[in-house]
Order: structure tokens, then C-alpha cells, then sequence
């Protein structure tokens, strides 16, 4: 991935206007340091220094001197992603290296990219915005153009209409990652899922014109211990026979969410090199309505042995997880973590921005949130309340897929999943929105990388050895 064209670097431009990063706390003492025409300027622009605000400041001439640059917490790769947007979108701008309040430059490229991006793939007339000046050379070397890289693919994979990112098109995304970094892969697609042992993900996909099918990836050196990494790959979902609502099956292009943050965080994996050897695990699927639709009171027996009934087919992502989960479960790995869109639920409990957080290990959950709280990445532990269980009961199999009662759905669904985790094996799961209902600075309408770089972040701090 060359530099996006929000960057700029330093052989194609001759000038860049100065961002002078303030704070509410630095700024008094700075402008009095000012000539008293930029005192004038700012003061009759009510410029204050306020967080995620921003002010041209024009030299004697009336051409654009330096920017004036309000911030929040520098810490934040979000908290100067506004400039894309609002800058003069003529202009290429750098960051001051003398400014009262000092920013990371990965910190800014990483918000500055999140900042300017737009989903453009079908638009004519896409928007330009304001360009950062880039001066280091190696750039696409380092671990915030690696971040920024994947958090893109997320968002590209999540805005991509299903007609365009079905299974098939998942596949070859995987193919491509892994041919760029040296990974294999292998593919169960139709009918030889059955053949192989995975049943559940069959049964979801096999009413769609467009075959289902088990995406492996596998990377690194076989000494390195084994992360095992699922993504719930629901291409769409209409609820099956169960079908939804309209309103409910609106966006539902992003019920892939999950495996679009187990594809970018394999690439992260990969091209920063953690000393692991990857497994990712992408199960591929519509959930379509058709002649042939699993149905309710089916039962299934499912890859691990257990036996399934189906009280709601638009609660298939969990139908599909569960036979990946047991799969990478057979070569015990070091680590278990999935990703996935699953429950409504979760998005009622914690809103929008905040995924949900499930792990049966206390030193791994500790971690995650820990990483998460350093890069300002934001996930939020739910619990394994294991007497909700209770919800999952069958009078015909071992288990069912949902209830009757909408209580604790997202509790129930995790619990679900972890039925198809071994005793002992360290596992979390994350169960997200992968989505921005409204535009935001850093934060665009549409589909959005949630947990991704907590959960790198994470990884690192177990495995990378400084």
C-alpha cells in the first residue's frame, strides 16, 4: 500500500503551513508570547485552544502564516483527526516540532489517516481533503502506517456492498494477504464442508446461490506458539427463516465485521512479524432465505459432537463460529480470540462504540484491558455468567442456539460459544458493532475498525520480546 493521498511527502511539495498544537492549559502563556497581530487574529476569532479546534492564522500579507491547532489528550490518535477534514483541502500541512504540546508524529499520521478516509469505491466526484506533510522515508515501514493499513481494510471490507464482498470475494482477500506476506491457505467451500466436518457452517450458508465455505490462513514458524484467530463471516444476513425486520436487515452487508478484524489483525500479525504462528479461521456465508434454509427445530450435530436445535435461525453467527471455534481448538493453541457482529444485544448494553469483551482467562481479560486503555482503543468486559446456561436448554439436543427470553442475549451468545471451547484453553471473544452510525471527527459514517488495535496491542505485549 503506497501512501494514501491524505499524505503528502517531503519530494512533492515545496511548503507546508505549521500546525502549532495548544491546549487549554498552554495556550494563555503561548499567545502572549505572539506578535500582537496574531494576539488580535485569535482573539477576534474566539479561538481558545478548545479541543478539536482549529484556526488559520494569516501572516502580514493575508496569506495563511501557521494553523493554530486545539487539542485534548495528545495521547489520543484521535484527537487532531478533525484537521482532514477541516483543513483547506488545497493545503499540505506538518506538524511544528517546537509546539507547546508535543504529539507523537505516529500518533498524528494514524489519526490523520483515520481522519481523511472515505469509502470512495462507487463515487464519481470523491471529496479531497487537507494532506500531511510525511518526512520520514520509511514510513510504510513502520507500526502506525501498519495500524492505519488495517484498520482501512476493515473499514473498506465493512462499506463493500454483499454483491461485491460475498465469500467468494472474502477468499480472495484472504489469498491476497496471504500472498503478500508469505501465508498459506486452504478453502472447504459447498458440499465438502460436510464431507469435512462442518456441519453448522453448511447449514447457515447452504440456502445462498453463492456457495459457503471455511477460509484457513496459516502463517510464521512452526517453534513459535500458536494464535488461533475467528472471524464471524456473515456476508448478510436476512434472518433466514427467521427473517428480520427491514429496519434490521438495513446494514446488515456488515454482519462480516468480524472476520474483517480477523483478516486485519492477521495482516498486522504478519507484517509486523510477531513471533507466533497464526492460524486465522474465516467461516463464509449468506444467510439466505431459499427452498433449502435450515429451518427452526432442526437439530444439527455440530464439528465438536454436541447437538445443536435451532430455535432461531437469525442466530447464526454463533452457528457458524462454533464449528471454526472447535476446529482451532484441535490444535490447542496458545491463544483463542474471535470477532464477531453477533448480538444486538451487546449494542443495547454498551451502545455503539464500545465492544463487548468475553474471556475465561482473568490474566489474558487483565491484558486486553490494559492494551486497550493504551491505545486508547475501547473495549469493555462483559460476563461468563454461567447460570444464564439455563436460556440455552433443549428438550431434543444437548443444547439450542437461542430462547425465547431476550435476557442477557449478549451473556447468552458467549456462552453459547464457549461450549466449544476445551477446559482450559485461553479464549476471548469480542462482540462488536463494527459500525459508525453518524459522522464523527476520525470516526466517518459507516464501517469501522473496533478493538482492532487493542487486541494488536495486546498480542505484542504477550509475544514480542524487547
Amino acid at each position: 500500500m503506497s501512501l494514501p493521498p491524505c499524505f503528502a511527502s517531503a519530494d512533492q511539495v515545496a511548503h507546508a503551513l505549521r500546525l502549532v498544537v495548544l491546549d487549554r492549559g498552554s495556550y494563555a502563556e503561548w499567545l502572549a508570547a505572539q506578535p500582537a497581530s496574531v494576539q488580535s487574529w485569535l482573539n477576534a476569532q474566539g479561538f481558545n485552544a478548545t479541543a478539536a479546534t482549529q484556526q488559520v492564522v494569516p501572516n502580514a500579507n493575508g496569506e495563511p502564516a501557521f494553523v493554530a491547532v486545539g487539542i485534548g489528550d495528545a495521547g489520543d490518535p484521535l484527537a487532531l483527526a478533525h484537521l482532514p477534514a477541516l483543513l483547506p483541502a488545497q493545503g499540505v500541512y506538518r506538524l511544528d516540532p517546537d509546539s507547546p504540546v508535543k504529539v507523537d508524529p505516529a500518533l498524528l499520521l494514524l489519526g490523520w489517516g483515520l481522519g481523511a478516509y472515505r469509502f470512495e469505491r462507487y463515487l464519481k466526484t470523491p471529496k479531497k481533503s487537507a494532506r500531511l506533510l510525511i518526512e520520514d522515508a520509511g514510513v510504510e515501514n513502520t507500526e502506525a502506517f501498519a495500524l492505519l493499513k488495517a484498520s482501512i481494510l476493515v473499514r473498506d471490507l465493512v462499506n463493500t456492498p454483499t454483491e461485491h464482498m460475498g465469500p467468494a470475494e472474502l477468499e480472495a482477500v484472504a489469498i491476497r494477504i496471504a500472498q503478500a506476506y508469505g501465508g498459506q491457505i486452504k478453502v472447504v467451500v459447498g458440499d465438502d464442508l460436510l464431507t469435512q466436518n462442518f456441519p453448522t457452517i453448511h447449514a447457515v450458508g447452504r440456502a445462498s446461490h453463492r456457495a459457503p465455505r471455511l477460509i484457513e490462513l496459516t502463517w510464521g514458524d512452526p517453534g513459535h506458539p500458536l494464535l488461533a484467530l475467528c472471524g464471524k463471516g456473515v456476508c448478510f444476513d436476512t434472518g433466514g427463516l427467521s427473517i428480520k425486520t427491514y429496519e434490521g436487515m438495513r446494514n446488515m452487508k456488515k454482519d462480516m465485521g468480524g472476520s474483517a478484524h480477523a483478516l486485519a489483525l492477521a495482516q498486522l500479525v504478519m507484517a509486523r512479524k510477531l513471533p507466533v504462528r497464526l492460524q486465522l479461521l474465516v467461516p463464509a456465508v449468506e444467510n439466505s432465505v431459499g427452498p433449502n434454509a435450515f429451518r427452526p427445530g432442526e437439530v444439527i450435530v455440530t464439528r465438536s459432537g454436541l447437538a445443536v436445535e435451532i430455535d432461531n435461525t437469525d442466530a447464526e453467527g454463533r452457528l457458524v463460529l462454533c464449528d471454526a471455534l472447535a476446529y482451532a481448538a484441535e490444535s490447542r493453541p496458545d491463544l483463542l480470540l474471535d470477532f464477531s457482529t453477533l448480538t444486538g444485544a451487546a449494542r443495547v448494553a454498551l451502545g455503539p462504540d464500545l465492544p463487548a469483551l468475553f474471556c475465561n482467562d482473568e490474566a489474558l481479560a487483565a491484558d486486553y484491558l490494559a492494551a486497550s486503555t493504551q491505545s486508547r482503543d475501547p473495549i469493555w468486559r462483559m460476563p461468563l455468567w454461567r447460570p444464564y446456561l439455563s436460556y440455552l436448554r433443549s428438550n431434543v439436543a444437548d443444547l439450542a442456539n437461542g430462547s425465547a427470553s431476550r435476557m442477557g442475549g449478549a451473556i447468552v451468545a458467549a456462552l453459547y460459544l464457549e461450549r466449544f471451547v476445551p477446559d482450559g484453553q485461553r479464549w476471548a471473544h469480542i462482540d462488536g458493532y463494527a459500525w459508525n452510525d453518524n459522522e464523527r471527527p476520525g470516526k466517518p459514517a459507516g464501517g469501522e475498525a473496533q478493538g482492532l488495535r487493542a487486541a494488536f496491542a495486546m498480542l505484542q505485549s504477550r509475544y514480542r520480546k524487547n
